[in-house]
């Protein structure tokens, strides 16, 4: 299930990101800051987005004010410092109120919660995760000058982030910018194929020829495909990755 997380306190929200993604059900697709940022992206992306990880008091107001600007119908999460917003978040798509400092076991009991509430509003419909779709993207766009160039799917060796921007790396080896988040990309490619190795790179499957171990127990990637930046798997996600690859 896709998850987006909305929270002003950068080291918060990679705790949270990182608890979340204990749970293999879940997948944390981005992270923003703002009542602007949320409401930008919400607009584009909610559709993709199964559940959503809401700080109450952001930099520039309340999160509450996000439904001022976009109807929102996702399952929200509230967490904050205060237990004064409690009702509030209930009436605006709170399935669950979670104070700061948070417990690890705190957010996998409202996981769970929410999980459990799906299924029984969808009894007879087993639940089917946004990364198990079967309709994955089979083409992205690329654009140079005032041309759009047409890549399938199967020519992709690679995408990385290089200067907040995405590129795509084909096997051929053209890099070419696709202006998506990296997040978006890893939310409409097919998981048995592409893998998310750290925050920068997500790797296809058949341009993965070996690995071997890396300092602070990461490992490194050999590609088919040229690299401008070393493909190394973060180290929370060397266990995930090796499992994934022997699927």
């Amino acid at each position: 299930m896709n998850v987006l997380i909305v929270e002003d306190e950068l080291h918060t929200a990679k705790l949270l990101k990182e608890t979340i993604e204990e749970d293999d059900n879940f997948l944390v697709v981005d992270m923003v800051e703002s009542i602007a940022e949320a409401v930008a992206y919400l607009v584009k992306y909610q559709n993709s987005l199964d559940l959503l990880f809401f700080d109450i008091q952001l930099a520039d107001g309340l999160s509450f004010e996000i439904f001022n600007h976009v109807d929102i119908y996702t399952p929200i999460i509230f967490c904050t410092a205060y237990d004064d917003y409690a009702l509030k978040a209930i009436r605006n798509n709170g399935i669950d109120y979670i104070l700061k400092p948070f417990r690890n076991n705190e957010i996998h009991n409202s996981l769970t919660k929410y999980q459990t509430l799906v299924s029984k509003l969808n009894p007879k419909t087993p639940i089917t995760f946004s990364q198990e779709k079967t309709n994955y993207q089979q083409h992205f766009l690329s654009q140079f000058q005032d041309q759009t160039i047409v890549f399938k799917v199967e020519e992709i060796a690679y995408f990385s982030i290089q200067n907040e921007v995405t590129y795509l790396h084909s096997f051929s080896g053209k890099k070419s910018p696709v202006f998506k988040k990296i997040e978006y990309i890893e939310s409409v490619c097919d998981p048995k194929q592409f893998f998310r190795i750290n925050r920068q790179m997500l790797v296809c499957r058949d341009s993965i020829k070996s690995y071997q171990p890396y300092f602070n127990r990461k490992i490194i990637l050999s590609l088919s495909a040229n690299t401008e930046v070393k493909p190394v798997v973060s180290r929370l996600k060397v266990s995930k990755f090796k499992n994934w690859l022997e699927q």
